[in-house]
């Protein structure tokens, strides 16, 4: 299977929109070479800014490059992305609603030898709670590069969560992606499982063997937006389905699993079940950490049989 980086494929993208968006500008924080916005920087270095180690300026400045009529991107690590500039973003950017597109990779588990510190676990949950940010978690390189063009052609402050390694593709070059969208990758009519970014291919997986072992038809939907969620999809699910599994590369409370409990419990209560963190992690390969950590098609697989009836 093909596979695709969706930090390098968005780092492409924001190169590409560099050309026919001319008041498009990117503040990093040092680490331009691993977002692939130093493509965007040896372009169109007089719309390039490097702040250094320093998240709380960069943020800052991009306020202010947003309420001066420009488009900024923010650009670094999830990790430092999300947490240490989270005054700024919440007083800067998501009160004031200015034009700020937050774009961090290196999320979730899968930062690998990067180790503990590196991990963005809590991410989502935390640009959930800055109201008037868009939110959005693509599946793979392409998706990637419709959330970009969708941030930066939609006025407000956007997130999307990028990953470290190569992911495989699962959509075809010109897929769009709906604002408040959702997509159905599989088909089923037993159970339904609401994935988001790089869980999305592990969940497809999961189908397949449930479909093929256990003669258990179970739905995935790719929620690649968060907010706004598609309340729609959730709904059918709940209505269709024995019971709901989400499956995030993120701890439980305040993701994708608080998400869809919320929208079911206040309309069609349904059981709903998750496959995601519950602690933090460690160094190791992505492919160890998934394993033992729970976030792999097995740990899909082994969920859904434990509840099914």
């Amino acid at each position: 299977m093909e596979t695709g980086s969706t930090r390098e494929y968005a780092g492409k993208k924001i190169l590409e929109l560099g050309a026919t968006v001319p008041n498009l500008c990117v503040v990093g924080a040092d680490l331009n070479k691993s977002t692939f916005t130093n493509l965007f920087a040896e372009k169109y270095p007089d719309r390039f800014f490097d702040v250094g180690i320093a998240e709380q300026n960069m943020v800052s400045i991009a306020a202010g490059l947003a309420s001066s009529g420009k488009i900024p991107i923010v650009s670094t690590f999830a990790v430092f992305g999300s947490t240490r500039p989270m005054d700024q973003l919440r007083v800067g950017v998501s009160q004031p609603n200015l034009n700020v597109k937050v774009i961090l990779a290196h999320a979730g588990l899968i930062t690998g030898e990067d180790g503990i510190s590196a991990q963005s676990l809590e991410d989502i949950s935390l640009f959930l709670s800055l109201h008037s940010f868009s939110v959005l978690v693509p599946s793979d390189a392409y998706e990637a590069q419709s959330a970009v063009e969708i941030a930066v052609n939609t006025h407000g402050p956007f997130y999307i969560r990028l990953s470290r390694p190569a992911i495989p593709i699962l959509n075809k070059k010109d897929i769009k992606l709906k604002h408040g969208g959702s997509s159905i990758m599989v088909e089923g009519s037993d159970i339904s499982i609401l994935a988001c970014g790089y869980m999305v291919h592990q969940a497809i997986k999961a189908s397949k063997i449930l479909k093929e072992k256990h003669g258990i038809s179970a739905r995935v939907v790719n929620m690649y937006s968060l907010r706004p969620i598609d309340t729609e999809m959730i709904l059918n699910c709940a209505s269709n389905s024995q019971f709901i599994l989400t499956a995030e590369e993120h701890f439980k409370y305040g993701g994708l699993h608080s998400l869809v409990s919320q929208v079911v419990s206040q309309n069609n209560p349904i059981k709903v079940y998750s496959v995601s963190m519950e602690n933090y992690a460690e160094s190791g390969t992505p492919e160890e950490l998934v394993k033992k950590y729970g976030l792999n098609f097995q740990s899909i697989v082994e969920k859904v049989l434990a509840n099914f009836n």
